[in-house]
C-alpha cells in the first residue's frame, strides 16, 4: 500500500474514532468545550497529509500508560536524535549507530526496542527501521509541543 493510500486511511480511520467517541459520550459529563487539533502536509521521505481534532475534556480521559511510553521513548536524547534520522527515511541500525555516535550495534538496537515498543518506529526489511507515514505529523506536532513548552521557540 502506498503512503498516500496508508496517510489517507489513517485519517479517516482517525476520523471515524472521533465519531464513535462522541456518540458514546456521557451526556452527564460536563464539558469543557473547545478542540485541540493538528494537521500537516509533510514532504520528507514521503508525502503525507494529516488532520486530527479532539475535545479536551477526551484528550485527559486518554490511557496514561500508552501514552506515558510514548513520552518517555522520546525523551532520551539518543531515541529523539534517532527519530530525527528516521523522520528523514529509513535507515539501517548501522547507519543509526554511526549517526548518533553509539559504540556497539547492541546500544542502537536497546533503543530501537523502546522506540517499537512505544510504537513510535517500526522495522521494515532486515536491519531496516522507519517511521510509519501515519506516525510522521504526530512526531513532528510532539517535538514542535515540547519545543514551545520549553520557550526555545520564544512563544
Amino acid at each position: 500500500m502506498s503512503e498516500d493510500v496508508e496517510s489517507r486511511l489513517a485519517e479517516l480511520e482517525a476520523r471515524v474514532a472521533e465519531l464513535e467517541r462522541r456518540d458514546q459520550a456521557d451526556p452527564t459529563t460536563p464539558s469543557s468545550g473547545g478542540e485541540i487539533a493538528y494537521r500537516g502536509a509533510v514532504h520528507l521521505h514521503g508525502d503525507v497529509d494529516w488532520s486530527i481534532g479532539y475535545s479536551p475534556d477526551a484528550i485527559l480521559e486518554l490511557t496514561v500508560g500508552r501514552t506515558s511510553e510514548v513520552l518517555a521513548a522520546l525523551g532520551h536524547p539518543v531515541r529523539l536524535q534517532i527519530v530525527r534520522i528516521l523522520l528523514r527515511g529509513p535507515a539501517h541500525a548501522s547507519d543509526l549507530q554511526e549517526a548518533v555516535g553509539l559504540g556497539s550495534t547492541g546500544q542502537v538496537y536497546h533503543h530501537l526496542k523502546a522506540l517499537g515498543s512505544a510504537n513510535v518506529v517500526e522495522q521494515h526489511a532486515r536491519g531496516e527501521y522507519r517511521i510509519a507515514a501515519k506516525k510522521v505529523v504526530p512526531l513532528l506536532v510532539s517535538m514542535l509541543a515540547a519545543a514551545d513548552i520549553s520557550g526555545e521557540l520564544g512563544t
